[in-house]
C-alpha cells in the first residue's frame, strides 16, 4: 500500500496534477460547479467514478426541471449539462475519489487521491451524490439482477408481461411504478406506511392507471426465486399478518445513503453521512464546498442539486481568490 508521506511527496511534485479547483462528483450538481468555476477562468478538474449525470442519468422523465415544460429525458438533461461545462474548459476524468487530505502548501492545500495517483488543488467541491438504499433482506442479494432491480430504465423492459412489486412511497418509486407499466402486465406498490409519500400529481397519475394497485401498511420480509425472482413475502405493519406474491420482479426505491464513506473524519457530517455546510456550501474543513444530494438539506432535486452546485463553485472560487491575493475588495 502506498504511504501517506509518498503520495504526498507525488503531491507536491506533479505540476500537471495542479489546479484551483477540483469537482468530486459529476452528477446536476458536480457539472454545473463545474460549469460556473470553468466559466470563472478556474482551472477545473471533474473526478466521476463512473460517467457524468448521476441518478438523473437513469431517470426516464424529468417533468419538473424549469425550462423544458413538456419534461424531458433523464439522460438527455444530464448530456446536455456534460456538454455545456464541457465547452467552457472543464476537464473530466473517469476515476473514483479514495481520500482527500489538506497539506501544508500555501496555495494548493488539498491533496485528493484516486486509484490512479493524487492531484493538488486549492479548493475542493464535493458533489459525490447519494446511492440506492437496500431492503437488507433474505433473497434480496442473491438475486440482484435476477429479478431485483434499483432502476426502472435500465430494466424494466426486461418485464414485458410480467407481475412487479415496487417498494416505496416517495417520488421515485411512484414514478418509476407508473412507467413500469408500459412493459409489466401488473405492478404491486408496497408501502410501509398508510398513505403515500410522493407529491400528489405522481400520486394521481398512479391511482388513475388501472395496472397499479397498492399495498400499504405493509413491508418486504424475504424475496424468493432461484435463477429469477418468484415471489415475495410481505407483512403487515400493524396486524403482523404475512402474505405471498407471485412476482417475477422487484424494484426497490426506498430512499439513498450519500456516497461520502470516502470522508471518513475529512468533514463533519451527520447522523446518517450527509455533510454539513453553511448556506455557502462551506464544510467544515476551510477551502472543502459541499453540494447535491451529498449534503444534508431538505429537498432533493435536480434543480435543487444545480442550485447549489452554483454557489459552491462561486465560494470555491472566491476561495481560490482569497488565496492567490486576487480577490476582488
Amino acid at each position: 500500500m502506498t504511504s501517506k508521506k509518498s503520495w504526498i511527496h507525488s503531491f507536491n511534485t506533479v505540476q500537471e496534477n495542479n489546479y484551483d479547483i477540483i469537482i468530486v462528483g459529476g452528477g446536476p450538481a458536480g457539472l454545473t460547479a463545474g460549469l460556473y468555476a470553468s466559466r470563472s477562468k478556474m482551472r477545473t478538474l471533474l473526478l466521476e467514478r463512473m460517467g457524468c449525470g448521476g441518478q438523473n442519468a437513469i431517470t426516464d422523465w424529468i417533468e419538473n426541471y424549469p425550462g423544458f415544460p413538456e419534461g424531458i429525458n433523464g439522460f438527455e438533461l444530464a448530456s446536455k449539462f456534460e456538454e455545456q461545462a464541457r465547452k467552457f474548459g472543464l476537464e473530466i476524468k473517469t476515476e473514483g475519489v479514495i481520500s482527500i487530505e489538506s497539506t501544508s502548501q500555501d496555495i494548493s492545500g488539498k491533496a485528493v487521491r484516486t486509484e490512479n495517483g493524487v492531484y493538488a488543488a486549492t479548493a475542493v467541491v464535493i458533489a459525490a451524490g447519494a446511492s440506492f438504499k437496500n431492503l437488507n433482506v433474505p433473497g434480496e442479494v442473491e438475486l440482484r439482477g435476477k429479478g431485483v432491480s434499483y432502476c426502472a430504465t435500465c430494466d424494466a423492459p426486461f418485464f414485458k408481461e410480467k407481475d412487479v412489486a415496487v417498494v416505496g412511497g416517495g417520488n421515485s418509486a411512484v414514478q418509476e411504478a407508473v412507467y413500469i407499466t408500459r412493459f409489466a402486465k401488473s405492478v404491486t406498490l408496497i408501502h410501509r406506511r398508510d398513505r403515500l409519500r410522493a407529491t400528489a400529481i405522481l400520486q394521481e397519475k398512479a391511482k388513475n392507471n388501472p395496472k397499479i394497485r397498492f399495498k400499504l401498511e405493509s413491508v418486504v420480509k424475504s424475496i424468493q426465486g432461484g435463477e429469477q425472482v418468484e415471489s415475495i413475502t410481505t407483512e403487515n405493519v400493524k396486524t403482523g399478518a404475512k402474505e405471498d406474491l407471485n412476482v417475477q420482479g422487484v424494484f426497490i426505491f426506498i430512499g439513498h445513503v450519500p456516497n461520502t464513506e470516502f470522508l471518513r473524519d475529512t468533514v463533519k457530517k451527520d447522523d446518517s453521512g450527509y455533510i454539513l455546510t453553511d448556506e455557502n456550501m462551506q464544510t467544515s474543513l476551510s477551502g472543502v464546498f459541499a453540494c447535491g444530494d451529498a449534503r444534508k438539506k431538505l429537498l432533493r432535486q435536480v434543480v435543487t442539486a444545480c442550485g447549489e452546485g452554483a454557489a459552491a463553485a462561486f465560494a470555491a472560487q472566491e476561495y481560490v481568490e482569497e488565496k492567490r491575493g486576487t480577490a476582488y475588495k
